[in-house]
C-alpha cells in the first residue's frame, strides 16, 4: 500500500437525476441495516467453533487457522476490490458484497467440515472486504444528500456502530440460538441468510450516490491517494486501526475457548455474550464520544484500550470471568472510540472522488492488524502457555499504541 499524488480527473457522465431528500434519508437507514446484518453474519461462527472442534476433533491452532482464513479473504478483497465502488457505484458494489456473503452461508450449511469452514470463511471475508469501505462511504454520501450537506457526524456514528456493533451482534444471536433453539450449526446461519436476502432486496430502494464515468477506468489494485501533506496522519490512523482490530481479533479468537476450556463453562450463550461485550462497548463508546473533539476521542480511546488490555491479560492469568468481561468492556470502549477517530481522520483528509479508496486503505490496515497478531498468537500457544502468549501480545500492542499516540496526539 503506497500513497500517490492525486490522479487526473476522468471525464464522467452527468450525475443521475437528483432523488428526493426523503429517498436519501430512507436509503441511509436501509444501508445501515444491510451493513449491520452483513457484518453480524461475518461473526456468527465465533461461539460455534467449540462445537465444530468437539465434533471434528481439532484444537485451538485449527480454530486460529479458520479465523485467519476470514482475515485473508478480507485483506485480499480490500486490496483488489475495496475501492471499486468509487467508479462502479456504491449500490451495485453493496448488492454484490451482500450476495457473496449469502453464498458463504450456503457453504456453511452444505459443507460443514473443516475444508468447508475454511472456504466459507474466505468467501465471507471477501464479502466484508467489498462492503466495509463501500458502505461507510455510501452512508456518508446519503446522509450529506438527505440532510442538505450538514456535518457528517451521524453517518460516521452509524457506519462505525454498524461495523463493530454488527460484529458483536452476530455472536450474541448465534450463541443464544445455539444454546436454546436446537440445530446449533444450522439455525444461526438460516436466520442471518433471511436477513441478508432482505437486505439485498432493500438496496433496490436506495438511490445511487456516485456518477459513473463515461469510460470505465482501467482496473488496478488498491492504492491510496491522499494529499502529500496528509500522508503522515493517514499512516498514523491506519496503524491505530491495526492496533484496534488486533484487540478485537484477540477476543474473538480466544475468549470462547478460554471460557469453555479454562473456565469449563460450555454455555454457547455466554461465549456469544463475551464477544458481544467487546463490540457492543465499542459501538456504544462511538456514540458517547461522537461530539467530543477528535483529539479527545483518540486520547480516551487509546488509553482505555491499554487499560482494558491489562485487565484481559490479568484475567487469563487468574482465570477470572469477571475480569475478562470487565477488560472486554474497557478495551472495547477504547478501541471503538479510537477507531471512530481513525475513520473521522481519514474522511477529513480524503479527496471526495477517492473516499472509498482511502477508507479501503484504512480497513486494509485494520484487517492486517486483525490477522497477523492473532495467527502469531495461535502459533505461540503451541510453544508457550496461553497466559505467556497473551502477555507477549499485550506488550507488543502497547508498544504500537505508544508509537501511534505520539503522532495522532501531538
Amino acid at each position: 500500500m503506497s500513497a500517490t499524488t492525486p490522479v487526473v480527473q476522468r471525464p464522467v457522465s452527468p450525475p443521475p437525476p437528483p432523488a428526493r431528500p426523503g429517498r436519501h434519508r430512507t436509503g441511509f437507514w436501509l444501508v445501515g441495516f444491510v451493513f449491520l446484518v452483513t457484518m453480524a453474519f461475518s461473526a456468527v461462527p465465533a461461539p460455534l467453533y467449540v462445537l465444530y472442534a468437539a465434533r471434528d476433533h481439532f484444537g485451538p491452532l485449527m480454530i486460529t487457522v479458520i479465523f485467519a482464513a476470514y482475515a485473508v479473504g478480507v485483506i485480499a478483497s480490500l486490496f483488489l476490490a475495496g475501492h471499486v465502488s468509487d467508479w462502479l457505484g456504491r449500490r451495485q458494489m453493496a448488492v454484490l458484497a451482500v450476495s457473496v456473503n449469502v453464498a458463504s452461508g450456503v457453504i456453511f450449511l452444505l459443507w460443514p467440515t473443516v475444508p468447508g469452514l475454511l472456504v466459507a470463511r474466505v468467501v465471507s471475508g471477501v464479502s466484508v472486504g467489498m462492503l466495509t469501505a463501500t458502505a461507510t462511504a455510501y452512508l456518508s454520501e446519503l446522509d450529506a444528500s438527505g440532510r442538505g450537506g450538514m456535518p457528517r457526524r451521524r453517518a460516521e456514528i452509524i457506519a462505525t456502530a454498524a461495523n463493530l456493533g454488527g460484529i458483536g451482534l452476530g455472536p450474541l444471536v448465534s450463541g443464544f440460538l445455539a444454546q436454546y433453539a436446537g440445530a446449533p450449526l444450522v439455525v444461526p446461519y438460516l436466520v442471518f441468510e433471511v436477513l441478508m436476502v432482505a437486505g439485498v432486496l432493500a438496496l433496490a430502494l436506495v438511490p445511487e450516490t456516485v456518477a459513473r464515468p463515461e469510460t470505465r477506468p482501467r482496473y488496478r489494485p488498491q492504492r491510496v491517494s491522499v494529499p502529500a501533506q496528509h500522508r503522515p496522519a493517514f499512516y498514523a490512523a491506519s496503524a491505530a486501526a491495526a492496533a484496534e482490530f488486533a484487540l478485537f481479533g484477540l477476543f474473538t479468537s480466544l475468549a470462547p475457548g478460554f471460557i469453555a476450556g479454562t473456565l469449563h463453562d460450555t454455555s454457547h450463550a455466554l461465549a456469544g455474550t463475551a464477544t458481544f461485550v467487546v463490540f457492543g462497548a465499542a459501538a456504544l463508546a462511538q456514540i458517547v464520544v461522537s461530539r467530543a473533539p477528535l483529539r479527545r476521542q483518540l486520547a480516551f480511546g487509546l488509553a482505555a484500550l491499554v487499560l482494558g488490555l491489562g485487565l484481559i491479560t490479568t484475567a487469563f492469568w487468574l482465570a477470572s470471568l469477571a475480569l475478562l468481561l470487565a477488560g472486554g468492556v474497557v478495551a472495547g470502549s477504547g478501541a471503538g472510540a479510537a477507531f471512530k477517530g481513525s475513520v473521522t481522520t481519514v474522511l477529513s483528509i480524503a479527496r471526495p472522488e477517492a473516499r472509498g479508496e482511502a477508507l479501503a486503505g484504512l480497513f486494509l490496515a485494520g484487517y492486517v492488524g486483525l490477522a497477523v497478531p492473532v495467527v502469531a498468537l495461535g502459533l505461540a500457544t503451541q510453544l508457550l502457555s496461553a497466559r505467556a502468549a497473551v502477555v507477549g501480545f499485550a506488550v507488543l500492542l502497547v508498544g504500537v499504541v505508544a508509537l501511534v499516540s505520539r503522532r495522532l496526539l501531538s
